[in-house]
């Protein structure tokens, strides 16, 4: 299995923390310094995602805790999703919606 380099940073930190050698605040800077980027997705995008899923907009709003309208909106393009709706939205982009069940 191939390891990005961010990977392998989080792991010799990790390793270097476990030894002692690293404070924990160093520690959780890498961390959140090797967390994936959120995509942030366009309102076709998003149909796309929704649609690739085979769902209606009200399971889509419903699988990510949202409003049938919430989507409309978002596939509108008047609204923009964040927080976790975005990061709900790239698992889902990435892994499909099962990895919400």
């Amino acid at each position: 299995m191939d390891k990005s380099i961010l990977d392998m940073v989080q792991d010799t930190a990790q390793q270097l923390y476990d030894a002692g050698v690293m404070k924990e605040t160093t520690l959780r800077e890498f961390d959140a310094m090797c967390l994936p980027p959120v995509k942030v997705f366009t309102a076709e995008q998003i149909k796309s995602i929704r649609t690739k899923n085979r769902a209606s907009q009200g399971v889509f709003a419903a699988y990510l805790n949202t409003s049938k309208s919430t989507v409309q909106k978002w596939e509108q393009g008047v609204k923009k999703p964040n927080g976790p709706s975005l990061k709900l939205l790239n698992l889902v982009a990435d892994k499909g919606l099962d990895v919400l069940v």
